[in-house]
Order: structure tokens, then C-alpha cells, then sequence
């Protein structure tokens, strides 16, 4: 009997780290098309902005009136987040098409802690627009995406 306690202990720690280092989230809008559609649901695994790829899919909490916050992130449920390709890290060379929105010249790199992100769609507001994305505000990278709730039962 008191193998069945232990496991029943195992399968609880099992459920409570996975829930700290994943999340779902549901994608809203055309700004990842044709990779995600609005409705979508992705699966996040938690990473520091630090830890970031070239070309990964991240979560970041949205800014707030036009300013981004400073400090922990918002519990997932309470934020509104935003779904983009990281298109260059601390140390690139600013894209061209970013440039402007940054006020960089020709050949500057991207500072250290911003990110630059990238919408897959043309109707994405990204970097071109508000410019660089600090690293801090990142929830994670996409892992995988799951069944849209369209997707379902059709």
C-alpha cells in the first residue's frame, strides 16, 4: 500500500514542476500566419530571454499603454501576450527593416538585454514598429502547437 502513496507523491511533484515550466497559450490574430492561425493553442516552455535562438518562436507579455513593464512577469492568465519570431539577439547587427523604428544607423548591433522580434505575417505589429523587445519580458519558446479548438471534432 505504501508504494501506491509514493507514487501517488511522484505523479503530484511530476504535475507542479511541468506546470512551472510549461504553459499553453492561445495565439490571437494574423500576425504569425501562415505558421499559427488566431485560435491556435501553443505549448510554452518557460525560458529566460537569455537563453534564446535565432529564429525561435516566443510568448512575451505585451506592453501595457504603449510602455513595457519592468519586473516579474504577469501570472499567464492575467496578461495579454504576443506571439513572434526572434529575428536577432544582443550583438546582431540591427535588421534593415528595423532600423528605423530602433533610431539605428547603418551596422549598429542590438543592444545587450532587447531583442528583435518579427511577425511571420504582413499584418504583424513587431519590432519594425515599436522596436526592440526587452529579453526580460519573454514567458518562452514555442515548443509545439496543439489542436486548434476549430481543429477539433472536424
Amino acid at each position: 500500500m505504501w508504494y501506491v502513496l509514493i507514487l501517488l507523491a511522484l505523479v503530484a511533484c511530476a504535475l507542479v514542476v511541468a506546470r512551472r515550466r510549461l504553459v499553453i497559450v492561445q495565439v490571437s490574430g494574423p500576425s504569425m500566419l501562415p505558421s499559427y492561425r488566431s485560435g491556435d493553442r501553443v505549448l510554452i516552455r518557460r525560458v529566460p530571454g537569455s537563453k534564446l535562438g535565432r529564429g525561435q518562436v516566443v510568448v512575451f507579455e505585451a506592453a501595457l499603454d504603449g510602455r513595457w513593464r519592468t519586473g516579474p512577469l504577469s501570472a499567464p492568465e492575467k496578461s495579454e501576450w504576443l506571439i513572434k519570431r526572434v529575428a536577432a539577439l544582443p550583438g546582431d547587427p540591427v535588421p534593415p527593416e528595423v532600423a528605423r523604428a530602433v533610431g539605428a544607423s547603418e551596422g549598429e548591433l542590438v543592444p545587450e538585454g532587447r531583442l528583435v522580434v518579427i511577425g511571420d505575417g504582413q499584418l504583424s505589429a513587431d519590432s519594425r514598429n515599436w522596436g526592440y523587445l526587452p529579453a526580460d519580458r519573454v514567458l518562452g519558446v514555442v515548443v509545439r502547437g496543439l489542436s486548434s479548438p476549430s481543429a477539433v471534432g472536424s
